[in-house]
C-alpha cells in the first residue's frame, strides 16, 4: 500500500458528507474531475473500494464506512491544527466585540472585563448590551467575538462555558396586588394587569415569548433596570432576575408571585463564541480567563493577577 495524502482523504470525506462528487467539489471549491481523481487515487493506494458507484447516488461500501469512521480523528486533529496556526498568524487583536445579555449580573461581568482588559491596553473593547435573542443573533451574524448570555446549546456553530445561573422570579408591587388574588396565582389571574416584558433586540431571529400572558396589556422595556423601576412603581408586573431584587423582596417593596403555577425559571449564563472559526490570542486568553473565573466572585485570587497569569501563559 502506498502512502495516501491528506488531500485525498479530505475529498473522500467531502463526498461522503455531501452525498456526491459534484456537491463535494462545490464544497471544496475544486473541480468535479479533481475530486473524482482524488478518491480514485485513495482507493488505489489503499487497495480498497470505498465507494459503490453502481447506483444513481454513490454510497459507501462496508469497508468505506469503517475506514471513514477511523479517519474522523485524523481529520479533526488537522482541523484543530489549522485553526491553531491561523490563531498564531493573527497576532494581538486591535479590538474585540463583546455582547452582554440582559440577564447577566452586570456588575460582576463588568468587573471581570475591566480587570482583564487592563492587562491588554493595545486591544480596544467594544462593549454592547442586547436583550432576549439579540446576543446570540449578533454572535451568529459575526458582529460579536464573544457573548455572555443564555444560548441555544444545541447549535453546533457555538461553543460555550458555563459561568453561573440566574433565577427569574415573577414579582409585583404590593400596591398593584388585587385584593381577591388567590395565593396560588395562575397566569390567567393576572390578565387584567399590565405585564412588563423585555423588548427583543434581535433583528431577524424568529420571535419567542417568555412568560407572556395571552391577552394581557403589555409594557415593553429595553433593559432589566427600567423593568424593575416600572414594577416597583406599580405600573406592571413581570419576571426579574433575583440578584436585582433581593433587597426589594426583603424590604417588601416587591412580592414574589412564584408558585407551582408560576414557577419562574432558572437560566444558565454562559460565555459563548463561534466554534467554527479561529480566535486571536487576546480572545483566547479572555476565553480561558472567564472559564476559570466564572461569575460567582468566590476566587481568592485577584482578577487582574489572574488575567496577567493567563496572558503570560499564552
Amino acid at each position: 500500500m502506498n502512502e495516501f495524502t491528506l488531500h485525498d482523504l479530505q475529498c473522500f470525506d467531502a463526498v461522503v458528507r455531501a452525498g456526491g462528487f459534484q456537491a463535494a467539489a462545490a464544497a471544496l471549491h475544486r473541480s468535479h474531475p479533481a475530486v473524482f481523481a482524488a478518491v480514485a487515487r485513495l482507493e488505489r493506494q489503499l487497495g480498497l473500494a470505498l465507494l459503490d458507484r453502481s447506483g444513481y447516488r454513490v454510497r459507501m461500501t462496508a469497508a468505506g464506512k469503517t475506514f471513514h469512521g477511523k479517519a474522523q480523528a485524523l481529520l479533526s486533529e488537522f482541523a484543530g491544527l489549522r485553526t491553531y496556526a491561523a490563531q498564531l498568524a493573527m497576532g494581538e487583536e486591535s479590538e474585540l466585540h463583546v455582547v452582554i445579555g440582559d440577564l447577566c449580573p452586570r456588575e460582576r461581568i463588568l468587573a471581570r472585563l475591566s480587570s482583564f482588559f487592563s492587562t491588554c491596553p493595545a486591544t480596544r473593547l467594544h462593549l454592547h448590551v442586547e436583550a432576549v435573542a439579540g446576543p446570540q443573533e449578533r454572535l451568529l451574524d459575526g458582529d460579536a467575538d464573544l457573548i455572555v448570555h443564555r444560548i441555544d446549546k444545541a447549535d453546533p456553530r457555538i461553543e460555550w462555558v458555563g459561568l453561573g445561573e440566574v433565577e427569574l422570579v415573577p414579582v409585583i408591587a404590593p400596591s398593584l396586588l388585587p385584593k381577591n388574588l388567590p395565593k396560588a396565582v395562575k397566569p390567567e389571574h393576572l390578565r387584567e394587569l399590565t405585564q412588563c416584558v423585555m423588548r427583543d433586540t434581535a433583528r431577524h431571529t424568529p420571535a419567542r415569548d417568555y412568560f407572556v400572558v395571552p391577552g394581557a396589556a403589555q409594557c415593553t422595556v429595553s433593559d432589566q433596570s427600567m423593568k424593575r423601576e416600572i414594577i416597583l412603581h406599580g405600573l406592571g408586573w413581570g419576571h426579574l432576575p433575583r440578584h436585582m431584587i433581593e433587597d426589594d423582596l426583603r424590604k417588601n417593596r416587591l412580592r414574589s408571585l412564584a408558585n407551582r403555577h408560576m414557577p419562574g425559571a432558572r437560566e444558565k449564563i454562559v460565555a459563548a463564541r463561534r466554534a467554527d472559526r479561529p480566535h486571536g490570542p487576546v480572545a483566547e486568553r479572555l476565553w480561558r480567563y472567564l472559564s476559570d473565573c466564572g461569575l460567582d466572585m468566590k476566587s481568592k485570587r485577584s482578577p487582574s493577577a489572574h488575567a496577567q497569569r493567563a496572558s503570560t501563559a499564552a
